[in-house]
């Protein structure tokens, strides 16, 4: 049988299983997830020693630190995603919540109520706990998910969705509702994207060339952000301490991933102050510095920023600092060489965080916080199944009501139309 034969099979299976969970009550749902929970547990062993050998693998390939962390299940991270499925256990089941309602003239009552997408396809490298996020959620809203995870997590992702499927289907998981791609090959991306009239969603999790070739072949509509290019700036009117904790945090606390900043922007009239405070914090992290001329009239042992640097999406211990003349030039900035994914700024005064929040055109802005913060679980929808930086329909985490559409039920009592 062809690869195109086989996601055709799988995606009718998806297609099937979608129908079966759109029947499932909410205190079914919350019973299968909890046999999840306990599923991942009882198999944490195994679970493991199959990431173990994804680790080897990866070192072997010569991995990046970062995305050797990405790749890495901690027992601390087990526990996460199983706190993860506990969480959304609690949370309220949106689908066939009622949105609005109203009566026309003619007596016609419109009601318009979440329900579930359907069948989506969830694409993502490196994070194996991308499987069990990403299938709970999509379970919990009674969407049908189709998962294909990268080659380098292919042991991690296959004994965390057999736990999943094997621990639901003790309470009465539906069969095919989360299925795993078995293979490799990057073809069946492209299948996956185009399967129109079966896949609804499609969303990547991943480096911008996973990205962009799903955006290339889509022919399902897809939800993304391209990169985290997310920045603090710091106000004239910011506390110092409070501004080097903040940036210390975004930058360093895990650099690796999409809601650390890669650029620092500090306004002139206390980057004489602040900077040498946020260098010398820096030190133990060994953060390399790329700043422009007025940074690097403060800080000369910084290397001198490129155009690129601007644009450039790190992933690591690489900090590039501008000084700009006040809030707006730093909107500027951000506003032209972000990716729309988070960004902060510090400032005691009302006036220019009013400036930044109303003007920075990201999905998730920050006054006087870290924007390490952009997350499902710290936003308290439990696990997130990515981050959009689109703005149709999802923005910003992703958490169970952007897993749902919406649909009109209109009851009447024989009314026809004139």
């Amino acid at each position: 049988m062809s690869l195109h034969d086989d996601m055709v099979q799988m995606a009718d299976r998806a297609v099937a299983a979608s129908r079966a969970l759109a029947r499932l009550t909410t205190r079914k749902k919350n019973a299968i997830l909890e046999a999840m929970a306990d599923e991942l547990e009882s198999r944490r062993d195994a679970i493991k020693d199959a990431n173990a050998r994804d680790m080897e693998a990866g070192e072997q390939a010569g991995l990046t630190g970062s995305l050797l962390d990405r790749l890495k299940l901690s027992d601390a991270r087990i526990d996460s995603m199983i706190k993860g499925l506990r969480d959304i256990v609690v949370l309220k089941d949106p689908v066939g919540q009622e949105i609005s309602r109203w009566m026309r003239p003619n007596g016609l009552e419109i009601t318009k109520i979440r329900v579930p997408i359907g069948v989506i396809a969830i694409i993502y490298e490196s994070r194996p706990n991308v499987t069990a996020d990403a299938a709970s959620l999509c379970f919990k809203t009674s969407n049908a998910v189709i998962l294909r995870g990268g080659k380098e997590a292919v042991h991690s992702n296959r004994v965390l969705a057999d736990a999943l499927q094997e621990g639901g289907q003790k309470k009465g998981l539906p069969e095919n509702s989360i299925q795993l791609v078995s293979t490799t090959d990057r073809d069946a991306i492209r299948e996956l994207v185009q399967m129109v009239g079966k896949v609804d969603l499609a969303i990547p999790r991943g480096g911008e060339g996973l990205i962009n070739a799903v955006i290339e072949h889509a022919r399902v509509p897809v939800i993304k952000h391209y990169k985290g290019v997310c920045h603090v700036y710091v106000d004239e009117t910011a506390d110092i301490d409070t501004a080097v904790a903040i940036s210390v945090n975004a930058k360093c606390q895990r650099p690796g991933v999409c809601n650390a900043i890669e650029t620092l922007l500090v306004h002139q009239a206390i980057a004489g102050t602040f900077l040498p405070k946020l260098v010398e914090q820096l030190k133990p992290y060994k953060v390399e510095l790329r700043g422009d001329e007025a940074a690097r009239a403060v800080i000369p042992e910084m290397k001198s920023a490129t155009e690129d640097d601007w644009y450039a999406e790190y992933l690591d211990l690489i900090l590039s600092v501008r000084v700009v003349k006040d809030v707006h030039a730093a909107v500027e900035h951000i506003n032209r060489y972000g990716s729309h994914h988070s960004d902060s700024i510090v400032a005691g005064g009302d006036h220019a965080q009013k400036i930044f929040t109303q003007e920075v055109d990201s999905s998730t802005v920050y006054v006087n916080a870290s924007t390490r913060f952009t997350d499902g679980g710290e936003f308290g929808m439990g696990a997130e199944i990515g981050i959009s930086t689109d703005k149709l329909h999802a923005r910003g985490p992703m958490g169970l009501e952007e897993l749902t559409t919406y649909k009109y039920v209109v009851h009447g009592a024989g009314q026809i139309r004139e």
